[in-house]
């Protein structure tokens, strides 16, 4: 969605999205979610199967957001490289205080992997590097708690989930991505929150406009339990 409009006209597009969130009385904060790193056909120069967006591409988002009271979160899908080295190229950008981070596993390639010929899948270990390193900055700049969300729709698609740490300076999410009917979705969702390790994160939904039949509505997200705090589009 964020390509069919430049930042400007984005945040108003965000802006008449979010207010049909506040039935519930929560502070909605807009967000861009911009795919920093796409996942590509091909291996490229560097063979990783992944395209890294440059800095000064988005650069204009992250300044615009801030100018508006929007935050941002830069989805990485790394292809076959790691997650910490690809959210080190936009370190600049996590050094601010309304830049969080997304990881992507269902794009996390293993050695002879290609994409959509499988689900990719990471282990909480490599998380866990990301989560690190990103908690340092956090203190290092005495920032508010920055976001860190980790897309899931398969319990494959995240090993060892139990595993990764949960620091005060970040506040992890696991969001719900996966599409399809709401029958569909919400057979995912009560799997992936009916974990025993549930309460130990935030919960995030994504609805799609094209794919989902129907798009469930607000009232419909907002009455998934346990609470959502985060919504997405696409």
């Amino acid at each position: 969605m964020l390509g069919e409009q430049g930042p400007e006209r984005a945040v108003e597009r965000l802006r008449s999205i979010a207010e049909s969130y506040g039935a519930d009385g929560s502070a909605i904060l807009p967000t861009f979610e911009i795919i920093a790193t796409i996942a590509s056909a091909g291996p490229g120069a560097d063979g990783d199967y992944s395209s890294m967006t440059d800095r000064e591409v988005i650069r204009p988002w992250i300044e615009t957001a801030a100018a508006n009271g929007v935050y941002v979160v830069l989805d990485l899908q790394p292809g076959r490289s790691t997650f910490l080295s690809q959210a080190r190229y936009y370190e600049e950008f996590l050094r601010l205080p309304h830049v969080g981070l997304a990881l992507d596993p269902e794009w996390r390639l293993k050695p002879d992997e290609v994409h959509l010929e499988q689900i990719g899948t990471v282990d909480a270990a490599e998380i866990n590097q990301v989560v690190d390193w990103l908690a340092s900055i956090v203190r290092e700049e005495d920032l508010p708690q920055k976001l860190l969300i980790v897309h899931q729709f398969r319990i494959s698609m995240i090993t060892n989930r139990e595993q990764i740490e949960t620091p005060p300076e970040l506040a992890v999410l696991i969001h719900m991505d996966g599409q399809g009917s709401l029958s569909a979705k919400y057979n995912t969702w009560n799997l992936l929150t009916g974990l025993a390790d549930a309460d130990r994160f935030y919960w995030g939904w994504k609805n799609f406009y094209d794919e989902d039949s129907p798009m469930a509505n607000p009232e419909q997200v907002l009455a998934r339990s346990p609470n959502i705090v985060f919504v997405s589009f696409q």
